[in-house]
């Protein structure tokens, strides 16, 4: 993938930065052009519209499709899509982009769910007084 334009570089104190324009826009573009490819899809590839394109994790992609999140990063990793899961990452992701209101509300149920799951309730006590608070656990923080 090359750019032809819609980016700068600066110096900065730690040596050339580079920034684009319209980031989320970039992003979309390269996940249509992924999506339309002829061939299947790389390991790399189905990573980048699965993160970038869709925003879900692995396990919450693995869900989505019926399977679990361990063949996703498998795929991921060896680079050997099958030719189903290929197809059927594409057409969620065509959906999701293209706003298609049933894909678009299960993907966000999905992640909801994922992010409820990693929280946790902690309940403190003070002066007599017990306090809940929901946090977000080392995970969700670290993703």
């Amino acid at each position: 993938m090359w750019l032809a334009n819609g980016f700068e570089i600066k110096k900065t104190p730690f040596g050339d930065a580079v920034t684009f324009h319209d980031s989320d826009g970039l992003t979309q573009a390269i996940c249509q052009a992924l999506a339309g490819k002829i061939g299947i899809l790389t390991g790399v590839e189905l990573r980048y519209i699965r993160s970038a394109g869709m925003g879900l994790s692995q396990p919450a992609l693995g869900k989505l499709m019926g399977i679990d999140g361990q063949s996703i990063a498998r795929w991921e990793k060896s680079g050997k899509v099958p030719r189903w899961a290929d197809k059927l990452v594409r057409l969620l992701y065509a959906g999701h982009a293209q706003g298609n209101e049933p894909i678009c509300r299960v993907i966000e149920r999905i992640k909801t769910v994922e992010r409820i799951v990693k929280q946790r309730i902690v309940v403190q006590e003070d002066r007599g007084h017990w306090t809940p608070s929901v946090q977000e656990s080392a995970d969700t923080i670290a993703a």
